[in-house]
């Protein structure tokens, strides 16, 4: 299916565009008028997504990050997160609630849990030392109400 409007952007993999990041795809969206807990849902998610591929995905280095937001009809959008970091070896494994690379202790390993919670669907490829994406897709079905 052909999406209706998109956009792409990247930026570096610095904690402090994560807000960035997340109030862009708000923005974007909000032509489909989504209620305050649709927005809050997708903007949890994609802090989430970003956040991985800063703190995981290129640990202790600065990388790029790549968002591409896609609506489709019926008011339906699909979101990927991307990075070229270091990659996931165990993606079923990473995607434990609770686990973590972390070890400092200061990561709770819940993120792809949350982002899987809050979005209708959640699609995570990866390869070893070429990076991760991560899809997720949801249909805004408030249309403002």
């Amino acid at each position: 299916m052909k999406p209706v409007n998109e956009m792409k952007m990247s930026f570096e993999s610095r904690s402090c565009n994560e807000s960035f990041a997340r109030s862009s795809v708000a923005a974007f969206i909000s032509v489909l008028d989504p209620n305050v807990e649709e927005i809050s849902d997708i903007k949890t998610a994609v802090s989430e997504a970003v956040t991985n591929c800063i703190v995981h995905g290129y640990k202790n280095e600065i990388g790029k990050v790549y968002i591409h937001v896609k609506i489709f009809e019926g008011a339906r959008i699909r979101i990927s997160v991307k990075d070229k970091g270091c990659g996931i070896p165990d993606i079923k494994k990473a995607m434990e609630p609770l686990y973590t690379t972390c070890e400092t202790g200061e990561r709770a390993g819940l993120g792809f849990s949350i982002m899987e919670s809050f979005m209708d669907n959640l699609k995570v490829r990866s390869k070893p030392g070429r990076g991760t994406s991560v899809t997720l897709e949801k249909s805004i079905v408030s249309k403002g109400k």
